[in-house]
């Protein structure tokens, strides 16, 4: 009898450590499987260099942004290309290795979008600007509203129509009923500012984040506020050139810009969010 039930007791603990290893087994695939799901749809790391067309008045902000990317992901490195939208997707259009591509009105974005060279799924709104007029520091010409720069002997410089500042100022004058004779046209808003800065011209219309960085550089100038209307929101868009060289680094560079960082970013250099 007692034999019987030693015999019962170690064929029971055989058992029981028997289906305790069967059920450690069954455990390490899943997991397994599980590490293997995660790290499958974890998005790829940013690697290796992209070149980031950008209009000029974005400059500050995106050499902020820039920096703080290249900085969270060492090794990366991006180089940027400001001039004017329109001269960008002259650029872009006749093949030059563009990345990422941000535009200062939705106009030029769709001169890429439509002939393919930017896939519209990768393009997002990422800021709006206003408009300010920019004078010299002190306002020696007391410039006060835009009906001013018609006024004799205050020599004005404006962008080309085909610039997006210079597009969004006809606008804002037309709706104010305003004619100035500009003394030249500047393909970007950084040259409008340059020659403001250095008493070339008395004043010139560019963006509010234009004034905000020149006073920042401690350059000789400052702006006059222009009410809404006729003041006009300039919409920039973001996206990614279908033939860049690093796709991979351009989404992440995109998404970047998209994301609160990146935001915090522009809206330190007085860009408005995108909604």
């Amino acid at each position: 009898m007692n034999v019987s039930r030693r015999t019962r007791s170690i064929v029971a603990v055989a058992c029981f450590t028997m289906l305790a290893a069967a059920c450690g087994k069954t455990t390490t695939p899943s997991s397994t499987s599980s590490a293997s799901t995660s790290s499958a749809s974890a998005s790829p790391t940013p690697s290796g260099s992209a070149n980031i067309f950008a209009a000029a008045s974005l400059t500050s902000a995106f050499n902020k942004i820039i920096a703080d990317f290249t900085a969270a992901h060492p090794g990366v490195k991006l180089t940027p290309n400001y001039n004017g939208s329109d001269t960008l997707v002259t650029q872009i259009t006749q093949g030059a290795p563009a990345d990422v591509f941000a535009s200062a009105d939705t106009t030029n974005m769709d001169k890429v979008t439509k002939a393919g060279l930017v896939p519209t799924s990768t393009v997002k709104i990422f800021a709006k600007n206003r408009l300010q007029i920019i004078v010299a520091k002190g306002n020696p010409k007391g410039i006060k509203t835009l009906a001013d720069l018609a006024k004799p002997g205050v020599a004005v410089d404006l962008e080309n129509p085909t610039v997006p500042a210079g597009k969004y100022g006809a606008q804002a004058m037309a709706t104010a009923g305003v004619t100035v004779t500009a003394k030249s046209l500047e393909t970007s808003v950084s040259s409008v500012v340059q020659k403001v800065a250095l008493g070339e011209v008395d004043a010139g219309i560019v963006y509010v984040t234009d004034v905000s960085a020149a006073v920042a550089q401690h350059q000789n100038v400052e702006g006059v506020d222009i009410p809404t209307p006729p003041n006009v929101v300039a919409t920039y868009p973001i996206g990614t050139v279908k033939a860049a060289p690093n796709p991979t680094l351009a989404t992440a560079f995109e998404d970047y810009v998209l994301s609160p960082a990146g935001q915090a970013d522009l809206a330190s250099f007085g860009f408005l969010p995108p909604s």
